[in-house]
């Protein structure tokens, strides 16, 4: 199980790398940062649950979009050396509001998951919880007294998780990793962040071709 701080250089990061027509004219350097930051400040504010100050999102767009650049020796040493992947198909995503939450302790959830399974994350933001974990009956049935519990499901999903070193900059890893993808035809649903790992989320049907193209660009540089 792993619980999940964020910062605003990491949600610029998530943000950004789930809009695949931004990341695209950001490769490109065609986007304004100052307008792009007025445009996901919100977004970023809420996922926070605090007020952001626009420079400190310009900066974390610049510092993004640096990350970006096409490195001299990409081709010689890759991005993911020595990293380590982990595929779990058939997750399900659980987010329900704050608000909901109030027929149901989050800790209570926490203490029931562990006597289920401990493969499971678990993300906390400004207005909502979420639960990366198998989709399992039990797990289901601790979210029964949720009103409109059905709504709180995303399934056919697949996580991929990267543990890297701790000296490695994640924000290359992210870069290269969706654009890695997405030439090979394949768009993460969503990304996030740890202290040592990142955690894809993908549409189970791409998952193994995804695993097999990160695990063979991992045995190139071996």
């Amino acid at each position: 199980m792993r619980l999940s701080t964020t910062s605003v250089p990491e949600v610029v990061r998530e943000i950004i790398t789930r809009n695949r027509s931004v990341f695209d004219c950001m490769k490109m350097d065609l986007i304004n940062y100052t307008a792009l930051a007025v445009k996901i400040q919100p977004d970023v504010e809420r996922i926070l649950g605090n007020s952001v100050n626009l420079n400190t999102i310009v900066v974390a767009i610049k510092r993004f979009a640096d990350s970006l650049e096409v490195k001299e020796d990409l081709q010689e040493k890759s991005v993911l050396k020595n990293a380590r992947l982990a595929l779990t198909d058939g997750i399900v995503d659980i987010k329900f509001s704050v608000k909901d939450s109030q027929n149901v302790d989050p800790l209570i959830i926490l203490d029931k998951f562990s006597k289920i399974t401990s493969n499971y994350d678990f993300f906390r933001s400004s207005d909502s919880f979420r639960f990366l974990t198998e989709d399992l009956d039990d797990v289901r049935r601790i979210f029964e007294t949720l009103p409109n519990r059905e709504d709180i499901f995303s399934t056919g999903l697949a996580k991929i998780r990267i543990s890297i070193p701790a000296s490695q900059n994640k924000s290359d890893v992210v870069s290269y990793v969706a654009e890695v993808l997405h030439a090979n035809g394949i768009e993460l649903v969503n990304a996030f962040f740890s202290q040592d790992s990142i955690i894809l989320i993908l549409n189970e049907k791409d998952s193994s071709r995804a695993y097999e193209i990160l695990h063979s660009d991992i045995l190139r540089t071996a």
